[in-house]
């Protein structure tokens, strides 16, 4: 009887330690037991599921004669597959597919996949002409989102912001997507999404320009790291200004290389130009850009049209010349005034996070993919950080950036102040950051003063 009871005893204890486990550290009870229990179910139950989700063909005649000879019925073939192999977060196979099928055919069960093999999502894949690639998630991997590893390969301009729902990051490369829209509304964690950029970026060479029309409330706290930084819309048609001098500056540098000489270069933009001659990529972050559009008199207008045609510049040429736009807002619509629709076209990246209106939605990725805008108005509100992320290819992913407060970001921006690359055309521009008090006194991060002086 004593026995019973300690078998009894240690059974609920393991099971106690799973269940804690479960909820902790998922990834741990996944490889000790959600792995092993889904890949057996997914073995012993894969020729009639693919039968019962109709992803199966007719046998060939071989197999139909022979199954005469003997009496019996040639049952359907399912698409050949490979061992399900364990991933971080759950298991991938790989399919060839039959004669007529299609991967819009897999697309379509994914959710019956998902309820047959008890997964909680199954993502499709194609790979190349009659191959695709089955992911099933093993849990929700939005639900505890941590930053990425180390030894995650870090490419220049490229960044891992935020980790997809079929468990891979989502990368921003800048040379591949130069320009991007991000949307969002109050609370919903369009924030936190640029608190990850600007730190991945500051600790690149890279110019970091900050244009906020919220007197800087925004972006303050990053003034460390910043190379120019304007707060008002008066500063900000200033400082576009500049950086189209500078964007034309760069494409006279580009025409010079390629010219005749002996150490000539032919190339078309920044990145074919020698390294000790390559001008340092500039970011250029607009934060609330609702604010540039707003005008209450005619003045404000033609400033207005003015700063628009500026950045649609900026958007049409500034990718050869090393300089990107990272555009954000709560909301971005056609009623904004002249302009807006034309700029948009150049932000092939979208990222649109919970919005207050379907018409924010439809203008982030409505001309990428309608199901895309259709998943960004049903994000909950009580999962902030969660977006829909597309590009102008038509692909779509739901994703959530790691939390970061705005207290980290400040001090990873104050840490690499030292990296601030020198452009005389943006000195004018760079905020300057009073110094840290002798004894700390508080957290809060260092903010810009006064604007130097300028003739």
């Amino acid at each position: 009887m004593t026995d019973v009871v300690w078998a009894v005893a240690l059974a609920l204890l393991v099971v106690a330690v799973l269940v804690v486990v479960r909820r902790r550290v998922p990834v741990v009870f996944w490889w000790l037991v959600g792995y092993p229990a889904v890949m057996l179910r997914v073995l012993a139950t894969y020729r009639a599921t693919m039968d019962a989700c109709g992803l199966t063909v007719p046998a060939s005649a071989m197999r139909r004669a022979t199954a005469r000879m003997v009496g019996r019925q040639a049952a359907p073939v399912p698409p050949r597959r490979s061992l399900p192999l364990p991933t971080g977060s759950g298991l991938v196979m790989r399919l060839r597919m039959a004669a007529g099928q299609a991967p819009e055919d897999f697309t379509a069960s994914a959710d019956r996949l998902r309820h047959a093999w008890g997964a909680h999502a199954v993502h499709v894949r194609p790979t190349k002409p009659g191959r695709l690639e089955l992911r099933l998630v093993g849990w929700d991997v939005l639900a505890d989102v941590r930053p990425p590893r180390r030894w995650l390969r870090i490419e220049p301009l490229s960044l891992p912001l935020a980790l997809r729902e079929d468990g891979h990051w989502h990368v921003r490369d800048f040379r591949t997507v130069p320009h991007e829209l991000i949307l969002g509304a109050t609370q919903s964690g369009k924030s936190v999404y640029l608190r990850n950029l600007l730190c991945g970026l500051a600790r690149q060479p890279v110019a970091l320009v900050g244009i906020d029309c919220k007197w800087g409330v925004e972006l303050a706290p990053f003034a460390p790291r910043l190379s120019a930084l304007a707060d008002a819309p008066d500063r900000a048609n200033e400082l576009l200004d500049v950086l189209v001098e500078e964007m034309e500056a760069r494409f006279r540098l580009i025409g010079m290389r390629g010219g005749t000489g002996p150490d000539a270069v032919l190339t078309s933009d920044v990145w074919g130009l020698p390294e000790k001659v390559r001008p340092v990529p500039v970011v250029v972050v607009v934060d609330e850009v609702a604010e540039l559009f707003l005008a209450a008199s005619k003045d404000d207008e033609k400033r207005r049209d003015a700063m628009v045609t500026k950045l649609i510049r900026l958007a049409q040429l500034g990718r050869a010349a090393g300089i990107y736009l990272e555009v954000c807002g709560q909301r971005f619509g056609a009623e904004l005034g002249k302009g807006a629709t034309m700029l948009r076209a150049q932000l092939t990246g979208r990222v649109c996070h919970r919005v207050n209106d379907e018409t924010s939605a439809n203008m982030a990725l409505g001309d990428i993919a309608p199901e895309a805008a259709l998943a960004a108005t049903s994000i909950p509100a009580e999962r902030p950080g969660v977006a829909v992320v597309g590009d102008s290819s038509g692909g779509w992913s739901r994703v959530r950036s790691p939390h970061l407060t705005l207290d980290e970001a400040a001090a990873v921006c104050c840490d690499t102040s030292g990296l601030v690359p020198e452009l005389p055309r943006l000195a004018p521009f760079r905020p300057v950051v009073t110094p840290e008090p002798a004894e700390p006194s508080s957290a809060a991060p260092a903010v810009p003063t006064a604007r130097p002086v300028t003739e």
